[in-house]
């Protein structure tokens, strides 16, 4: 199983859940991420709080779904549509979810109001990220039924 964290830019959300997955991914399962109008650039603060969480950024780029090396099975969309984002939609015969959630590079602010959001964005994407690779520990052959359910209720929390 291939999955794709997809956003826009490639520079925060996907990137944080590409290396979140990557730190605990099952057998077998791998994770990228990728943008549908990549920045070309890796959010420093997304690097700095995944480095403080203790998880590799080694390898971390921001990148275009035109390149990617192979065709995911699934899709994970990040961006948040009720903000007034838009958020690209892959074609093809894949899982989809969505997993909308704020950017945190558009929060303004001091400082400690801008690592407030990095921080909140990993705990959230820690939490759905971790629920998916237990579930996919615990039953690697789901059927896509099964794995769109999940995906769905991840979101959800």
């Amino acid at each position: 199983m291939n999955i794709l964290f997809l956003c826009t830019g490639n520079s925060c959300r996907s990137i944080i859940a590409e290396a979140l997955f990557r730190s605990m991914a099952p057998v077998g399962v791998t994770a990228r991420s990728a943008g549908s109008k990549p920045a070309g650039y890796v959010h420093p603060r997304a690097l700095e709080a995944l480095a403080e969480a203790g998880i590799s950024t080694e390898g971390l780029a921001s990148k275009s779904w035109d390149d990617l090396p192979e065709k995911p099975s699934v899709v994970i969309t990040l961006c948040a549509d009720a903000a007034g984002e838009a958020c690209p939609v892959y074609f093809g015969s894949v899982i989809r979810s969505h997993w909308g959630m704020p950017d945190p590079a558009k929060v303004l602010g001091d400082e400690a109001t801008i690592r407030v959001a990095f921080a909140e964005t990993l705990e959230v994407l820690r939490r759905r990220v971790t629920a998916l690779a237990q579930k996919l520990e615990a039953n690697p052959a789901m059927d896509a039924g099964t794995l769109q359910s999940t995906l769905d209720g991840i979101a959800a929390h």
